[in-house]
């Protein structure tokens, strides 16, 4: 391993420690709820699920959880709690689904890093993550895509091993 990665694997920490520096523009996730599989959406005009509740309410424990996990990325107030919806159930239902991450499957990104010089963007889909970075245009791999696989853990689908 040469100096280079080294100091970016270093970056790719401290940028997720630092998560206040990273901003969703988008994201799509599969969320498995108690009962079915859910599509999340989160674009410029606001949040979006496919279960019985959202469609209802316009607020439902899945999109709790997403903005519960990842508050600090999504530059946005919480979606306000609703006339009609079970409150309680579904804060409670939020917390355990935070807990249990290995629910919630991501499909698609697109977010920003605020670095001290320069923003950048990177983005995740179709299984491959991309970045406008320059380390990434040489590499395949860069701090702000190895910080957002480890922000994500489990939460990306897993990739083929390569072969040496």
């Amino acid at each position: 391993m040469d100096y280079g990665m080294i100091g970016k694997i270093e970056k790719a920490k401290r940028y997720a420690e630092e998560r206040d520096r990273i901003t969703f523009n988008s994201l799509a996730v599969e969320f498995k709820g108690n009962n079915n599989f859910y599509e999340i959406r989160l674009n410029g005009e606001g949040w979006q699920c496919s279960c019985p509740g959202f469609q209802s309410h316009a607020i439902c424990p899945h999109v709790m959880t997403m903005e519960r996990l990842f508050k600090p990325m999504l530059k946005r107030d919480p979606l306000p709690y609703a006339p009609g919806q079970n409150v309680v159930s579904d804060v409670e239902k939020s917390k355990r689904y935070s807990e249990e991450t290995d629910r919630i499957q991501f499909t698609a990104f697109d977010v920003t890093f605020h670095g001290s010089n320069n923003d950048h963007h990177t983005k995740y889909h179709e299984n491959a993550m991309q970045c406008d970075c320059d380390f990434f245009n040489t590499r395949r791999v860069c701090s702000h895509s190895m910080a957002m696989e480890r922000i994500l853990l489990k939460m990306l689908p897993k990739q083929p091993a390569t072969e040496e």
